[in-house]
């Protein structure tokens, strides 16, 4: 049982390409509760709920908890969202309307995870945002749809929170005969802990999310997200936030759809179509989505960052 879609994919002529180079688009954001985190977050929902679970909790103020949320209600079982002080009143309210409960607590992501932890009975079972394996599987059908659908991607570009759509993706790759494709995992300035962590060579924890793109906002990603950088050519690039609001902008404009910052930044540097992507015929551009952002949101960020 799936409760996520098979999404389209598009080729972009609206993104800059060179020639004989063509962007492919696989909409994640078209997903039923906003984003890519719907099929992960999905696939351990289910297994969980096979192996007995009687309870969800999740751990997110942002697009995994109202995924979350949403499988919650689609299976029948009941959901507890634990956010952080720091989630949007939007991001509530949408985890809100499916249904599940919401406990605020601790003034960051880490402080709600672990109270979210502290709360597991027997049969609860733990929907983490970005680190289960279970979710990577989830998160790797996008890859194959890409490839039945006929397109055989030479390189990929994605959006780095945590990691799980990285490792998801890496995963895809390789079970689709692709394991040397390169991936282009981007984060915004202030969210860069992935790249961070490649340049120290170790995880490291950033002291705070100082980025507009809040979804991009773990202070750490996981060992298994840095661990690919030894097997797997990982590429990380970091866009200011910048790129990243003026992207989503412009994205509305070009394919009608709404999306995060964090989305944003990936879409950033599809459109600038620079040296990174020369001698790549099929580019692969992950459109992540994002709910917790709005139009207006959107177009005062992009005042904001204008005058930096």
């Amino acid at each position: 049982m799936n409760l996520h879609i098979d999404t389209p994919l598009l080729a972009s002529t609206a993104i800059g390409a060179r020639a004989g180079q063509a962007i492919w688009l696989k909409m994640d954001a078209l997903q039923p509760s906003g984003s890519f985190k719907l099929r992960g977050i999905g696939h351990a929902c289910v297994t969980y709920a096979r192996r007995g679970a009687r309870r969800f909790i999740s751990s997110s103020g942002g697009n995994a908890g109202i995924a979350a949320a949403y499988c919650g209600r689609r299976l029948g079982v009941p959901v507890l969202v634990v956010v952080p002080e720091t989630a949007s009143s939007r991001a509530r309210e949408l985890i809100a309307r499916e249904g599940a409960e919401i406990r605020v607590h601790g003034a960051s992501f880490q402080e709600a995870n672990a109270h979210a932890l502290s709360l597991l009975g027997e049969h609860d079972a733990f929907i983490h945002p970005f680190d289960d394996p279970l979710l990577w599987e989830g998160h790797a059908s996008m890859i194959d749809e890409t490839v039945r659908a006929g397109v055989r991607p030479d390189a990929v570009i994605l959006s780095v929170g945590g990691g799980g759509l990285l490792c998801g993706a890496v995963a895809g790759l390789r079970r689709n005969g692709l394991a040397e494709v390169p991936v282009f995992a981007v984060e915004t300035e202030g969210a860069d802990s992935y790249a961070q962590s490649v340049a120290a060579g170790a995880r490291i924890e950033l002291p705070a999310i100082t980025s507009v793109a809040s979804s991009l906002g773990a202070r750490r990603v996981s060992e298994a997200a840095l661990a690919l950088r030894a097997t797997h050519p990982v590429h990380p690039v970091v866009l200011p936030d910048t790129d990243a609001v003026q992207a989503a902008l412009r994205f509305m404009d070009d394919h009608r759809i709404v999306v995060e910052p964090a989305c944003g930044v990936s879409l950033a540097l599809a459109y600038r179509a620079g040296e990174l992507l020369a001698g790549f015929s099929n580019v692969l551009v992950i459109v992540c989505g994002g709910v917790t952002a709005t139009v207006p949101q959107l177009q005062a960020w992009g005042a904001a960052t204008a005058q930096r």
